[in-house]
């Protein structure tokens, strides 16, 4: 699921009704949806009650009555959409880890079949978006397997619930409100409008704000498909929306780097941004020792000093806004990479570091934060201004300031 896709509220106008009569159709996803399970009858009636009292809300956003009460009848308290929304895995896994698994051999191999089954469509979409076919690919194996795995709950129900009960209601109202233009639009109906718990959709997991903002029908069908079992429209989709993120035409995401021996390792992070020639004047080369690839760009090392290092360009922000994480933008990087033909990482990473667990890494963060170098969420994710704050007491100690959190450094943090 795309963690930025959830938080692009994006307004839109909303479209005149015409959502589709109830039934199969030969463009509707073959999935089945996944049941709804039983829930207590205080939850359901509470749902219900909010069901009522949403409905002036959406009618004021410009959804007809008829929109909302016909969306309205499959809507439950989902329990299993709850839990999944408190759950909180104990360790986080260390990237090398999480890029095996997003840039395994099977899904290189299925991709690069999907690139030569899709071909022509793939070249129509590049041509008109001027994102390469292997992101977009890469993309799509990253979000849903290839279209293997685009979720089986019911949106509506899944959104009602969270708007409900979640721990982020405002947000999931205003997911909602946007399903309910999605269905006015007539792209698709409540029971076919499928995706995962959290309502990310279709073959590259669109959320719906995201959806009314960036999808197009690029089959010229009259709807902008994501869900059905055909990938085009949520390809173009993807395409379009990491156009007009900043993706420049003709230039690459980056690549692997080899840094001097005496380089300031105060310059890594996406905070220090540089042309390609500063950074070949310090010293910096491809792996091959040649050039880096042309445009601005910073110099990432997501495993410290002793891991790969990466020049990424504004083509990689460009997947950062599809999804905020460095792992997950390396992951599309070096799937796109792999399905191309090219060569996968070449650097060795730090296999022998212990994950840290989420409490582990909080107390990470309390301690930077007593320390006066953090100020932001104690949650146990490392973003940029945790891994910022932790450059900075790195400096402050005389050790090399790579940002990396470790259990040696919060033994540090700890004396």
């Amino acid at each position: 699921m795309s963690t930025a896709l959830i938080g692009a509220l994006a307004s839109c106008a909303s479209p005149v009704s015409r959502m589709p009569a109830s039934g199969p159709s030969a463009g509707y996803s073959s999935v089945t949806p996944t049941a709804i399970p039983a829930a207590s009858a205080a939850d359901e009636a509470g749902l219900q009650r909010f069901v009522q009292s949403f409905r002036p809300r959406a009618l004021s956003s410009g959804i007809s009555p008829a929109t909302y009460d016909r969306a309205m009848r499959i809507a439950q308290y989902n329990p299993d959409v709850i839990r999944l929304d408190r759950k909180q895995s104990e360790f986080s896994r260390p990237v090398w880890l999480y890029l095996d698994s997003a840039v395994s051999d099977v899904r290189i191999s299925t991709g690069r079949e999907k690139n030569a089954q899709l071909s022509s469509t793939l070249s129509r979409i590049e041509a008109q978006y001027g994102v390469p076919r292997e992101i977009v690919l890469a993309v799509w194996g990253m979000e849903s397997n290839f279209g293997g795995n685009r979720g089986k709950m019911q949106i509506i129900p899944s959104l009602t619930t969270l708007a409900y009960d979640g721990r982020r209601g405002e947000m999931f109202q205003n997911q909602l409100i946007a399903a309910l233009q999605i269905l006015q639009a007539g792209d698709t109906d409540p029971e076919h409008m499928l995706g995962s718990w959290a309502g990310a959709m279709g073959h590259t997991q669109f959320m719906p704000t995201s959806y009314l903002e960036y999808a197009v029908d690029f089959t010229g069908d009259g709807r902008r498909d994501i869900w059905s079992d055909d990938p085009t429209d949520a390809l173009a989709s993807t395409a379009a929306y990491l156009a007009r993120s900043g993706w420049q035409r003709g230039q690459t995401w980056g690549a692997e780097v080899q840094l001097p021996a005496n380089f300031n390792m105060g310059l890594i992070g996406k905070g220090t941004r540089r042309s390609a020639g500063d950074w070949s004047a310090q010293g910096v080369r491809t792996m091959s020792g040649g050039g880096l690839p042309a445009g601005n760009g910073s110099i990432i090392m997501p495993a410290g000093a002793r891991g790969p290092a990466f020049f990424i360009t504004d083509n990689f922000r460009s997947i950062l806004r599809y999804n905020n994480s460095d792992n997950y933008a390396l992951g599309v990087a070096y799937l796109g990479e792999r399905i191309a033909g090219r060569s996968g990482i070449q650097g060795a990473w730090p296999r022998s570091d212990r994950p840290l667990s989420t409490a582990e890494r909080q107390e990470i963060q309390v301690l930077l934060k007593r320390r006066g170098f953090y100020d932001g969420e104690i949650d146990g994710l490392f973003g940029s201004g945790t891994m910022e704050a932790v450059a900075a007491f790195q400096r402050s100690i005389g050790a090399t300031p790579d940002g990396y959190p470790t259990s040696i450094l919060l033994g540090q943090l700890r004396g």
